[in-house]
C-alpha cells in the first residue's frame, strides 16, 4: 500500500513497505520510480523491512519546485520518508544517482544510516574518468532501445522484459526530468566523504558506461570505512547480476544470521 511523506516544504513523497525486519532504505536513481527495483526489492524482504519511494516529481509524489532540485535536498526527503515509516536507523542502498543522494544522507544524518551500500554511483562527474558522451546522449534521448544497453545484459534484458520495464516506467514532468538530471550532474561529494561514519559497500561494474570503474575506485578509497566490490557487468548490475544481490544481502546482515538464511 503506497503512504506518503511530507517533506519540508509540504511535498508529498510516495512510499512503499514490505517484509519485515531490519529497515532497509532503498534509494532510485535518477528519475526512476520506487517500483524500478522489482526483484531486488522484493529478495531482500526476506530478510529485511525494505522501504521503497519515489523522487519528488516522479510518480505519485509531488512536484515541489523543480528548479531547487539538488541530491542534498532529496537526502532531506528521505530522512522525511523514515520520519514517516517511523524509523530512526536503517540501512541505506542508493543507487546511481541514488548513490548521490545517499552520500549526503550519511553524511548529514549520520544517526539515521546503519550501513551503507552505494552502487553505480560516484562523488562527482569531475572525480575520476569522464562518462562517454554517446553514453550520455543515449541516456537522455528517452529511446529506450538506446538505454537499455547501458544498463542491462543483453540476454538477461531479452528474458526479463517485465523487470526492465518496471525500471524504465515513471511517470515525470519535462520540469522534473530537467531538475532531476540538474541535480545530478551537480553534485559534488568531494568533501562529504571523508564525514561518512557508516560502514560502506561501494558496489560497481566493470563495464558501466555511464559511471566508469574509477568512479567506484575514489568513493572506496575516500570513504572511512569502505569496500569496493567490482563485478563484471554495467549500470544496472543490482538487477542483472544475481552475485550482486547476495553480496549486498549478506553485507547487511548480521554475521550469524547468513548462515542459516542461506540454508532456510
Amino acid at each position: 500500500m503506497t503512504e506518503f511523506a511530507s517533506a519540508d516544504d509540504g511535498t508529498p513523497i510516495a512510499y512503499e513497505e514490505q517484509g519485515v525486519g531490519v529497515p532497509v532504505l532503498l534509494i532510485a536513481g535518477q528519475a526512476t520510480g520506487m517500483h524500478g527495483w522489482g526483484p531486488f526489492a522484493d529478495a531482500l524482504a526476506r530478510d529485511f523491512r525494505v522501504i521503497t519511494y519515489d523522487h519528488r516529481g516522479i510518480d505519485e509524489s509531488g512536484l515541489g519546485d523543480p528548479a531547487q532540485y539538488s541530491t542534498r535536498a532529496f537526502a532531506d526527503d528521505a530522512v522525511a520518508v523514515l520520519d514517516a515509516a517511523g524509523v530512526a536507523a536503517a540501512h541505506v542502498v542508493g543507487h546511481s544517482m541514488g548513490g548521490r543522494v545517499a552520500q549526503w544522507l550519511a553524511a548529514d544524518h549520520p544517526e539515521r544510516v546503519r550501513r551503507l551500500v552505494l552502487m553505480a554511483t560516484t562523488s562527482g562527474d569531475r572525480s575520476a574518468s569522464r562518462r562517454d558522451p554517446a553514453a550520455v546522449a543515449d541516456l537522455l534521448s528517452g529511446v529506450r532501445e538506446r538505454m537499455v544497453p547501458l544498463f542491462f545484459d543483453g540476454e538477461w534484458a531479452r528474458t526479463h522484459p517485465a523487470d526492465v520495464d518496471r525500471f524504465f516506467t515513471r511517470t515525470a514532468s519535462r520540469p522534473a526530468l530537467r531538475g532531476h538530471f540538474a541535480a545530478s550532474r551537480d553534485h559534488d561529494g568531494a568533501d562529504v566523504l571523508a564525514r561518512i561514519r557508516a560502514e560502506t559497500l561501494v558496489v560497481h561494474g566493470a563495464h558501466d558506461p555511464l559511471t566508469p570503474l574509477p568512479h567506484g575506485e575514489v568513493l572506496a578509497e575516500r570513504i572511512p570505512d569502505a569496500t569496493l566490490a567490482v563485478f563484471d557487468a554495467g549500470h544496472g548490475l543490482h538487477l542483472d547480476t544475481p552475485e550482486v544481490l547476495e553480496t549486498v544481502r549478506a553485507f547487511l546482515l548480521p554475521a550469524g544470521q547468513r548462515v542459516a538464511s542461506r540454508t532456510a
